[in-house]
């Protein structure tokens, strides 16, 4: 009688389905640093795997779709997620971008002020000759 070795069957298995699972997920990170168009047929090339096999994958399904519709959902061509902009950032660039403008304005009223001046100063002197 032959031994049962199915454990070696059952454990190579288990070590390809996490090998696979593992190149979906590595492609999927590659093309949102990228910012390449993910779709599943990309996916599918790119870590070499079916894409009925990503359709099985409830996880790597659900994050395929999510960043294929954060694509969609933004104008123009996807920016890589290293170059995306977060909530806070922008509203830091937004004060920064006020306080700038307040500057300026500052600026611009104590240049007219001194505009005036000036040109008060050239004109008494044209009048009194």
């Amino acid at each position: 009688m032959h031994a049962d070795n199915s454990h070696h069957l059952i454990a190579a298995a288990q070590r390809r389905h996490e090998t696979t699972r593992a190149k979906a997920t590595q492609a999927l990170r590659d093309l949102d640093r990228e910012g390449g168009a993910v779709t599943f047929q990309i996916v599918a090339q790119k870590a070499q795997v079916s894409r009925s096999w990503l359709y099985t994958q409830p996880d790597i399904c659900a994050e395929i779709r999510r960043l294929r519709d954060v694509q969609r959902g933004s104008a123009g061509a996807s920016l890589p997620a290293s170059q995306r902009s977060t909530e806070a950032s922008l509203l830091r660039r937004l004060e920064v971008a006020n306080a700038r403008v307040r500057d300026l304005t500052t600026e611009n009223q104590r240049l007219r002020k001194q505009l005036e001046h000036v040109l008060g100063q050239l004109r008494a002197s044209t009048m009194a000759r």
